[in-house]
């Protein structure tokens, strides 16, 4: 995607991350207004929860450095700069917790799935984005995601000089 402004990784990540904490979080509030069971087994709920936050607090940061230390020279190539459709965020979160509650009948299995997706749109918004801003500032870079981003291969990213430096 040449000759067209992509948008930033740093923005990918706060506008995709919010998005995805938002449907977590409506998510998790739809199931404990309307799903009998959705509060069954609270200590586990909590558990799970805190394991998916220790994770995400963990790996985000170590990834970003990864990512925006490994990062190659942009300019003049493609990137994947189409981000993620936003309307996809949401549907994933009701189709994972669709799929792990409806089969089951375990309503709180489908809030760990909600809360799972809100822990890890902040951990994007809030923990990650502002890493790669601090990068940005440091390096007088911007950093685009790279063709071959895949989510089980990591995120490949480039650097744009930026203006002014």
């Amino acid at each position: 995607m040449t000759g067209v402004q992509a948008p930033s990784y740093r923005e990918r990540l706060t506008l995709e991350g919010a998005v995805l904490a938002g449907s977590g979080a409506i998510g998790s509030a739809a199931l404990l207004v309307l799903a009998d069971g959705a509060t069954d087994g609270p200590w586990n709920t909590i558990g799970q929860l805190a394991v998916v936050a220790g994770l995400c607090g963990w790996f985000g940061p170590r990834a970003v450095r990864k990512w925006t230390a490994a990062a190659e020279p942009a300019e003049g190539r493609e990137v994947s700069g189409d981000p993620t459709p936003l309307w996809q965020l949401p549907a994933i979160t009701a189709g994972l917790t669709l799929a792990v509650a409806i089969p089951t009948g375990m309503w709180d299995a489908g809030l760990r799935v909600t809360g799972g997706c809100l822990l890890v749109g902040l951990t994007q918004a809030a923990l990650m984005a502002p890493l790669v801003a601090r990068e940005e500032r440091r390096s007088c870079r911007g950093f685009v995601r790279l063709p071959g981003s895949r989510l089980g291969r990591g995120t490949r990213l480039g650097w744009l000089a930026q203006k002014g430096s």
